[in-house]
């Protein structure tokens, strides 16, 4: 069984910045795509940004040039750096692993812009 925790999440002004840390355990195979999603109030979830474990990534296009995702496979983790955050970044983020096992989820983290 697998299992993610994610860690970072909190409260920060316009224009700050956050890292957000999802840490896997489990029998989880080494091809295997991470991802990073969120869900704001009355919205659907979306993806934020995916990694491959070849490191390969993908970004939606609202969170293109100010989130980075990366990850260390040594430690099954994936972070997500996020620089120049807005209000409307405000959402809980959630990660996930995807294999040919299936695909495994977190419970999230807040995230909330506010000055």
């Amino acid at each position: 069984q697998v299992q993610l925790v994610e860690s970072g999440g909190g409260l920060v002004q316009p224009g700050g910045s956050l890292r957000l840390s999802c840490v896997a355990s489990g029998s989880i195979p080494s091809r295997n795509t991470m991802g990073w999603f969120r869900q704001a109030p009355g919205k659907e979830r979306e993806l934020v940004a995916t990694i491959t474990s070849g490191g390969s990534t993908n970004y939606a296009d609202s969170v293109k040039g100010r989130f980075t995702i990366s990850r260390d496979n040594t430690k099954n983790t994936v972070y997500l750096l996020m620089n120049s955050l807005k209000p409307e970044d405000t959402a809980v983020y959630s990660c996930n692993v995807a294999s040919w096992v299936g695909v495994a989820w977190g419970q999230g983290t807040q995230v909330t812009v506010s000055s």
